[in-house]
């Protein structure tokens, strides 16, 4: 579909509904520009999603950690002090984690739609764009299941072929199924709450026999050209890790550190951790099980967890295919194509991993953009921040040959002159980023 005839007095089209190409909008019309957002769902599926709502959650509801000496909860507070639409409804939707920032998902993305119905500037349209306008600036954030059309002239565009991972998606289960009998709540270290996850215990003898299932389990077979494809570190599915050595998930997601079964008082030799998943307490996200297994495979192993013997589930864990360009070769540092000035890219598609660094890159494509079309120049990231390292390392700051989608994480902030180490450094690099960033946002004014 062609969007010209569709624009209206529109300045900036935004092509993806998701969290990069919702908050892109947000930033555009919030600086007094018309925008038109495209989002294909509710005409067209995608493998992974389930509603049409706008910013829809498919893998969990986690934003991760809200401390803000923590890479990611220092991306939060800078996103929030950039009026971001994703944090705000994050905030106002948030349910039990622990230190963590976690959402009931269809209350999220429910005000995210609502929000920017609601905003004058912008207009949502549910059609697919199948071509890519030349003459008008365009915010693309199709994200990782862009479709086929549209992957298609991105490649003719960049005249890169793009890279690709597997993502997996957790199981989530009914809470009224669990067994409180052995399980119980308790977070890690009683950090938030102090009982903000369900926590189900397993012997050695369960452990290592819940690890012999994981790896003969039955899997999803890949497609022929599927099967070189690497998948995403941080993103493992719970057999692939499992595969990778006996005690892996012991010292991943099944750590059994700073928690304390109540039954024996001692620690457990493994742990199975569910999060809450929604709003009312109904449902819990299986932490870290990400999974390839057949649904029935599923089911049946999982059901072999100590609490979950009658586990009753919401949604069973899947896998997809995600696709990212490779940016730091054909993206410039305001996340222009170079072959394609009008053209911004926003979110995962631009080889950041996670929902908050998928937003961000959404921002600050949101902001490039309306100051653009108003004449301004956009503010500069200082590179001490989460933001401006994160744009950094996407627009030149990886190697091109090696480029693998990545979290925000310190080690992408520039060197730090000190001898601290640990918490210490930790405190003092967020300080820095944050002082950087008010220096900039006080000149902007």
């Amino acid at each position: 579909m062609s969007v010209n005839n569709k624009l209206g007095d529109a300045q900036v089209i935004v092509i993806g509904g998701g969290l990069a190409g919702s908050e892109a909008a947000w930033q555009i019309a919030s600086r007094g520009v018309k925008v038109a957002l495209y989002e294909m769902r509710g005409v067209k599926e995608t493998p992974a999603h389930i509603t049409t709502h706008l910013a829809e959650l498919v893998c969990s509801n986690s934003f991760r950690s809200d401390d803000v000496n923590n890479a990611v909860g220092l991306l939060h507070e800078e996103m929030r002090r950039l009026n971001s639409l994703i944090m705000k409804c994050a905030d106002e939707h948030k349910v039990p984690a622990g230190s963590a920032l976690a959402v009931d998902r269809h209350e999220f993305s429910q005000a995210v739609e609502r929000l920017l119905n609601e905003n004058k500037n912008v207009n949502i349209i549910r059609e697919e764009v199948t071509a890519l306008p030349k003459d008008i600036p365009v915010v693309l954030a199709t994200g990782p299941l862009s479709s086929e059309a549209i992957a298609e002239e991105l490649k003719v565009i960049t005249g890169q072929e793009y890279l690709a991972f597997f993502d997996a998606i957790a199981p989530i289960v009914h809470k009224d199924s669990i067994d409180f009998d052995i399980a119980w709540f308790q977070s890690r270290y009683d950090k938030g709450d102090g009982k903000d996850y369900i926590n189900c215990p397993m012997s050695k003898e369960e452990y290592e026999e819940f690890v012999n299932e994981l790896i003969t389990g039955d899997k999803t077979s890949f497609k022929e050209w599927e099967k070189d494809t690497p998948y995403f570190n941080g993103c493992l599915p719970i057999e692939v890790m499992a595969e990778r050595g006996r005690e892996t998930l012991r010292f991943g997601p099944m750590k059994p550190v700073g928690l304390t079964d109540p039954r024996t008082g001692k620690r457990a030799y493994a742990v199975v951790q569910l999060r809450q998943d929604n709003k009312l307490g109904t449902l819990h996200n299986m932490v870290g099980f990400q999974t390839k297994l057949k649904y029935g495979e599923q089911q049946r192993i999982f059901r072999k967890i100590p609490g979950l013997a009658n586990a009753e589930f919401a949604r069973l864990g899947g896998l997809h295919r995600n696709t990212f360009i490779n940016s730091p070769k054909v993206l410039t540092k305001d996340l222009r194509l170079v072959n394609c000035k009008n053209i911004r890219v926003a979110g995962q598609v631009t080889g950041v991993e996670g929902y908050l660094e998928s937003a961000a890159i959404g921002l600050l494509a949101g902001i490039m953009t309306a100051c653009s079309v108003n004449n301004m120049p956009h503010p500069e990231l200082p590179p001490e921040t989460a933001l401006g390292s994160l744009l950094n390392h996407i627009t030149g700051g990886a190697n091109s040959d090696t480029f693998q989608p990545m979290n925000i994480n310190f080690g992408l902030f520039p060197h730090l002159e000190t001898k601290s180490r640990g918490d210490d450094k930790k405190r003092m690099l967020s300080e820095r980023a944050l002082k950087a960033l008010d220096i900039m946002l006080a000149a902007a004014v």
